[in-house]
């Protein structure tokens, strides 16, 4: 086989070794394997740098396992051309394996040009990611902590959340508090009340007559100081997101994104943190779609799909993805809604959230890569015939929308 590069390494990473196999030319014309193991520590880790340097080597590879690449790709970036390989596409050919022959195995793929790096963005886009991906686990855990509030409520026999529609809104928050302060009246609580649930007063007293214990109480006090802390963090989180958002919002993308149903700011900020700004990175829409584990999975025998499962990719995306496709879902007049619904009635709701997930994606990806904005001409886009009769309708909705358009110019 071809020779693409003549001085690589391959590493097999570990979280307390690492197993380096460098090939170089030698002396007598014959390819040269030399092999060194390294400790993880950064001291040891330039160690590792300074070896690489001193033979020469230009091109680096190792697996993305786990976490462990991470201190190595940062001392290796900024001298070394580092591929890093997903595990699955470099598996070692059947027979004994050990960590010497793991790493021999990747420099011999690099050597011959056999390997495809995984995308790693800049050091600042990274750290947007650190943040938006934390700032999501927050979320969920306060998610987690008002579903515990509510198990709590119903242990005690108050049937709050049947009531009004948000436990932990202006009026219920002010009825926890005084719960855990030791009222037990119905009516004195049900009058705490405010705006529109104050027309349920009578369902507020049946619903908030029940059989409260001190352990309900120090467990409802717990969840909501702990939801607080919650929303003091995320807060935080917030305001160093929006910082650091303002290299990659240079051409206003996150109020353009805002415009596609079912994203919001918080979800525009995501897909701004995991794709960037910069689409060339990827040679298709597909592609994106792929790489984010949008895209349907391919498994053929005997000229029979067996599977469409999805792709395994950015978990991230993803879930914030289908999470804003199922708010589209609920939409009215809007493509992505009429989308959602009418997949959702043949296939089931998961397969139409996945679906309208891939296609919030390709437009994402398109507005992001040309500058354009996002316009909806309505779940009936598709069920005119006439094409003039689009172009009319779409220069209709640009003009409500402030842009002087002629029909000439819509192609």
């Amino acid at each position: 086989m071809q020779v693409v590069h003549e001085r690589c390494a391959g590493l097999d990473v570990h979280k307390k070794s690492v197993v380096a196999c460098c090939i170089r030319p030698g002396e007598t014309g014959h390819w040269q394997k030399e092999i060194r193991t390294f400790g993880t520590l950064t001291d040891e880790l330039l160690g590792l740098a300074d070896w690489l340097r001193a033979r020469g080597v230009t091109h680096v590879a190792m697996e993305s396992t786990g976490v462990y690449w991470r201190p190595i790709f940062n001392i290796l970036e900024s001298e070394f051309e580092i591929l890093l390989v997903n595990a699955q596409h470099i598996k070692f050919v059947p027979g004994r394996k050990s960590d010497v022959k793991d790493a021999q195995w990747i420099a011999e793929l690099l050597q011959h040009g056999l390997l495809k790096g995984s995308f790693i963005p800049d050091v600042d886009q990274r750290d947007l990611r650190e943040l938006t991906r934390y700032r999501t686990k927050l979320i969920q855990a306060r998610s987690s902590e008002i579903n515990r509030i509510q198990k709590v409520l119903e242990d005690a026999n108050i049937k709050l959340g049947s009531v009004a529609s948000n436990v932990l809104g202006v009026s219920g928050r002010e009825m926890l508090e005084h719960l855990i302060a030791g009222q037990e009246d119905p009516a004195l609580l049900a009058q705490l009340a405010r705006g529109r649930l104050r027309a349920k007063i009578e369902e507020l007293e049946r619903a908030l007559a029940g059989h409260i214990r001190e352990t309900h109480r120090l467990l409802l006090k717990l969840h909501l100081e702990h939801i607080d802390d919650l929303n003091a963090k995320i807060t935080v989180l917030g305001e160093q997101i929006e910082q650091l958002m303002i290299p990659f919002d240079s051409s206003n993308a996150l109020e353009r994104l805002d415009a596609i149903p079912g994203v919001n700011r918080q979800v525009a900020e995501v897909i701004l943190a995991e794709l960037g700004t910069d689409m060339t990175r990827f040679p298709s829409a597909a592609h994106a779609a792929s790489w984010a584990g949008l895209a349907p999975g391919q498994n053929e025998s005997a000229g029979r799909n067996l599977s469409s499962k999805t792709r395994k990719g950015n978990k991230a995306l993803k879930a914030m993805l289908v999470q804003a496709a199922h708010t589209a879902g609920r939409s009215r007049d809007t493509y992505l809604g009429a989308q959602y619904r009418r997949i959702a009635s043949r296939r089931g709701k998961k397969r139409a959230a996945v679906a309208v997930a891939h296609s919030i994606l390709v437009i994402a990806y398109y507005m992001l890569k040309r500058g354009t904005i996002y316009t909806d001409l309505g779940s009936d886009y598709f069920a005119h015939r006439n094409e003039q009769q689009v172009k009319r309708q779409l220069v209709k909705r640009l003009e409500q929308l402030g842009y002087q358009v002629s029909i000439e110019a819509v192609a």
